[in-house]
């Protein structure tokens, strides 16, 4: 009876062993400049990587202004990276409306849990997507994948990799669509 405690305790620790660790790694927030709020990636070796300025207050309700959505979809990013869940950043669509979304695996599906930001109703989200992320680390090579229909996949951690800093870039990555 004690052996087979103790090979369930071990089993128990491999298992807790080989899971990845985040502790330490990215932090998304959402900082201001020149009033305008913007989502930023700060990564472990201190670069901070502009990634969404949010200055469209045209769509979304008064409730949801840029500012509240800044917050939001910064948790949202946090979230998913934490939960091991940010491999790849990608578009879908959610309850008939286009959505960003965080993923697992390529073929994962936009759900409700995985929900980064939603665009405006109409909106090319591939386009908007690309546009979002250009000049940050696209040019890496191998981060896209567009697959059949709307969908576009962008590797997380490799578009981070090769993304420029705040300091070497201009911040008009703007959510307007």
């Amino acid at each position: 009876m004690g052996i087979a405690g103790t090979s369930v305790v071990a089993l128990g620790m491999i298992a807790t062993i080989n899971q990845p660790s985040y502790a330490g790694g990215t932090i998304f927030k959402c900082e201001k400049r020149q009033g305008i709020p913007i989502t930023v990636a700060q990564t472990q070796d201190g670069r901070k990587v502009p990634m969404i300025q949010w200055s469209s207050q045209d769509y979304f309700t008064r409730e949801w202004n840029s500012e509240r959505r800044c917050y939001e979809v910064s948790r949202r990013f946090q979230k998913s990276y934490d939960n091991g869940k940010l491999k790849y950043i990608k578009t879908g669509i959610l309850r008939g409306e286009p959505v960003v979304c965080a993923a697992v695996n390529q073929n994962a599906p936009c759900t409700d849990s995985s929900l980064l930001f939603t665009l405006k109703r109409g909106s090319n989200a591939k386009a908007t997507l690309r546009r979002l992320m250009n000049r940050r680390g696209l040019v890496a090579g191998n981060v896209l994948n567009e697959s059949g229909g709307d969908s576009l996949n962008i590797d997380f951690d490799t578009y981070l990799n090769h993304a420029t800093n705040e300091q070497n870039s201009d911040i008009n990555q703007d959510i307007n669509e």
